[in-house]
């Protein structure tokens, strides 16, 4: 299935299986990709390898991708808060305790002007260069996974790369007014990067924006609506009226703004276990894609038969949906036992048929 089925969901069409994808597994968990696919990942210059044959017999519908990122601001040599990192990878060599704000005071922040900042590429350069990226992951993955362009730090994320947590809330809520104009200053930066992506041969394309905690918002409301989804309309319009199309995701509890990000324009949304795809299915499923959410919690730590009941929760919503894809939400990180995961790919196989 891999590609075709990926094209068929995201472009409302049954396929006569309900496709899946996957996020990191195929980058991290080496156990589980040994066992999968036979190969030893214990020698690096296998790993490579072994992650396109596990794609391959995982049949992942696309790869998850965005070319954008972090990465894009510190190249111009601007500003960035480092914010440490959890254990994630095995062995924990991804545990950073390093944390460093470049903002020390809030009239620091209010002065900050991202194009000033973090410069504007020339246009032309910057469509050669990102159609040269995507063409690049396309070859590799040909015949085996659907592939995209994006972007990761759309925006909220953009601005918590730039500030942290900390500033970034102690900003909003003193001064909104004055935040404002840095918010206007962002949108005027990375608005060059969709700009450039609308002009690539790229067919789908994912916008990243971790807009809420696993409890929802992180302000009101109110707050986004104002503040950030009027950007998205913008930012995404040069992407829609390029054919393209876009998917949107959030880590996090972002069920009340699903309105808004369809209302923006995503023709298919990616959420973790916590949303109410239920209830985005009822309503959109018809008209729009969906991701996920099969809790990895329950990967982790349940019996078979847990698994086997999250699956089938999931595959009882978005089966009857052309667009729905199954995954899990927010990885299946190395700690969950191999035994699990594997149990959940035969359950997903078991009951994915239509």
């Amino acid at each position: 299935m891999s590609y075709q089925s990926g094209w068929k969901a995201i472009n409302l069409k049954f396929s006569e299986r309900v496709p899946r994808t996957e996020y990191s597994a195929e980058s991290y968990h080496w156990p589980l990709i040994q066992t999968v696919t036979g190969i030893d990942t214990s020698i690096e210059g296998n790993r490579k390898k072994a992650t396109k044959e596990f794609v391959k017999k995982w049949d992942y519908a696309f790869m998850w991708m965005t070319l954008v990122g972090r990465g894009d601001m510190e190249e111009s040599g601007g500003r960035t808060t480092k914010m440490g990192h959890a254990e994630y990878a095995t062995g924990g060599t991804d545990f950073d305790t390093k944390m460093e704000c470049p903002f020390k005071t809030l009239e620091e922040v209010y002065n900050f002007d991202a194009c000033k900042e973090y410069g504007e590429r020339d246009q032309e350069e910057l469509v050669e260069e990102l159609n040269k990226r995507y063409h690049e992951q396309k070859d590799y993955w040909a015949g085996i996974t659907l592939t995209m362009g994006g972007v990761y730090t759309t925006f909220f994320s953009g601005l918590i790369e730039i500030f942290g947590w900390e500033m970034l809330l102690l900003a909003m809520g003193t001064d909104s007014k004055r935040f404002d104009k840095v918010i206007e200053s962002y949108y005027r930066w990375i608005k060059q990067y969709f700009d450039a992506w609308a002009r690539t041969d790229c067919k789908v394309f994912m916008s990243h924006d971790d807009i809420c905690w696993t409890s929802g918002p992180v302000a009101h409301p109110e707050w986004y609506r104002k503040s950030i989804f009027p950007y998205y309309k913008k930012l995404w319009e040069p992407i829609l009226s390029s054919e393209k199309k876009l998917i949107f995701t959030s880590d996090g509890k972002y069920d009340m703004f699903f309105d808004d990000i369809v209302e923006a324009g995503a023709n298919m949304l990616v959420m973790e276990p916590g949303n109410d795809m239920r209830g985005f299915a009822d309503k959109y499923g018809k008209t729009h894609g969906f991701v996920g959410n099969a809790d990895t919690r329950i990967l982790l730590l349940g019996t078979k038969e847990d698994i086997y009941k999250e699956v089938k929760r999931c595959m009882d919503i978005g089966k009857r949906y052309p667009g729905f894809i199954m995954a899990v939400g927010n990885h299946i990180p190395p700690n969950t036992p191999v035994d699990n995961a594997l149990y959940y790919n035969e359950a997903y196989m078991k009951l994915s048929e239509r």
